[in-house]
């Protein structure tokens, strides 16, 4: 039994590895804005709502973890915010936003729960292939795209920084997912892949990817996008 944090889950991708890590048993902590129905109550599933793009909403992760758990075996940073608008029409403040989910949060959460993490234990970052460098880019995803470029280099670094420590530090760039927030973006859209079909790969990823990899970024897509 391994204990588990897991961002955004209140649907899609995030709300599917929830489910899937407890059924596995193993503890899970979910984060998200908005906790979603289907996971309260749940046995192994503590839900929190935290806001990652406000550093002080942090403070109930560290709170649960001083006070719960010893250790974190593995984080899926998986929440991801996304905006489809002209750069020439994105304000600065928009495209603050989208860093603040994607890269800011990912760093916060990363450095409060740093002292829970251990040998063994696997940080795995959720990006996109658009912000794989060389792939096919979109117009109107300048600070989405951009957003998961930046995780990209934070997570090759982080596995410099804390190799001696035996902390894994893992990326997926994920191609096309049917989620809710691709559907919002591009609603003639249909991805090849279901948010559970995804999640299965994840939660696969998550528990066995840091004996093969470290540093890495695997680009998780069969078509173009």
């Amino acid at each position: 039994m391994k204990n588990i944090i897991i961002t955004g889950t209140s649907r899609g991708i995030g709300n599917e590895l929830a489910l899937q890590f407890a059924q596995a048993g193993h503890q899970v902590l979910a984060l998200s804005r908005t906790i979603a129905p289907n996971l309260l109550g749940k046995q192994n599933i503590t839900c929190l709502s935290v806001d990652l793009s406000n550093e002080d909403d942090l403070i109930q992760v560290t709170n649960f973890l001083s006070s719960t758990w010893a250790t974190v075996d593995a984080i899926v940073h998986n929440a991801g915010s996304l905006l489809l608008k002209p750069f020439s029409e994105t304000t600065p403040q928009e495209f603050e936003n989208i860093y603040k989910v994607n890269v800011f949060g990912v760093a916060n959460l990363t450095r409060v729960c740093l002292p829970y993490l251990q040998r063994g234990s696997h940080v795995v970052t959720i990006s996109s292939m658009g912000g794989i460098q060389g792939s096919m880019k979109f117009a109107g995803l300048s600070a989405y795209s951009s957003s998961k470029g930046a995780v990209i280099t934070l997570s090759e670094l982080l596995a410099e920084e804390y190799k001696e420590q035996g902390i894994s530090f893992n990326v997926l760039a994920l191609g096309s997912v049917q989620t809710e927030m691709l559907a919002e973006a591009f609603p003639d859209y249909k991805a090849p892949l279901t948010a559970s079909e995804m999640a299965n790969y994840i939660f696969d990823f998550t528990l066995t990817g840091h004996k093969y990899y470290n540093g890495k970024v695997l680009q998780v897509s069969s078509t173009t996008p």
